[in-house]
């Protein structure tokens, strides 16, 4: 997998992105992960590339320019399967969403920043407007690294066998996972749940999927 990031602050994506699973990902050969500065693709004095909004109002929208010759580049050399607009008057980003985007070969993901960007980008170029949930965040990297986190650890290959994606919360559509233990089987007075140390498999199997119902449900409840 190919995914491009589009961005005005390139450096609020650099370090997470040489990090933990996703650097585990590129060092497997699994992904190739480029950023791209805006600021590379404007051509004015000052690599200006936010302007006043049109109509007034408060804040600065970035230009339409920048967005433009940088993704017409990128679609001079590969087709792409999507490119993600993240913005929160999009759909909300869930399992099902990563489990379609992990399936594509080449994804670009464009990352917006200061009050909007000139909708005639989203227009133009987006298959996807994707949210992280009803609130607004000072830009879209971090939706951006969000996304991608979730998509890059089920690229086949990328996880090991112990840390397999396939039953994880919400893969199998709304289902929250059973808590999880591990040594001591004690702590400041705090005990693991006997089942667990039971060696009984069937027991275990039956007491995780109780447990399964019970979070799902509060989960449920606290999501209404």
């Amino acid at each position: 997998m190919r995914i491009d990031l589009i961005t005005a602050v390139p450096d609020l994506l650099e370090s997470p992105l040489k990090t933990s699973i996703i650097k585990r990902a590129q060092d497997k050969k699994k992904l190739k992960l480029f950023i791209h500065d805006l600021r590379d693709y404007a051509h004015n004095k000052h690599k200006q590339i936010d302007d006043k909004p049109f109509g007034g109002g408060p804040g600065m929208v970035l230009k339409p320019e920048p967005f433009f010759e940088c993704i017409e580049s990128l679609q001079s050399e590969r087709n792409y399967d999507h490119i993600i607009f993240t913005t929160p008057k999009g759909k909300i980003f869930d399992q099902k969403s990563a489990n379609r985007f992990s399936l594509a070969e080449n994804i670009i993901a464009i990352a917006g920043h200061y009050k909007e960007i000139d909708d005639r980008v989203r227009q133009k170029f987006a298959t996807d407007e994707i949210s992280i949930g009803n609130f607004v965040l000072t830009g879209g990297e971090l939706p951006g690294l969000i996304i991608v986190d979730a998509v890059v650890r089920l690229i086949p290959g990328v996880l090991n066998d112990s840390e397999a994606a396939l039953d994880d919360s919400f893969q199998d559509g709304q289902t929250v996972e059973a808590p999880y233990f591990t040594r001591p089987a004690e702590y400041r007075g705090m005990k693991v749940p006997d089942v667990l140390l039971s060696g009984n498999d069937k027991e275990i199997k039956k007491w995780k999927e109780e447990q399964s119902n019970r979070l799902t449900k509060k989960w449920q409840v606290l999501n209404k």
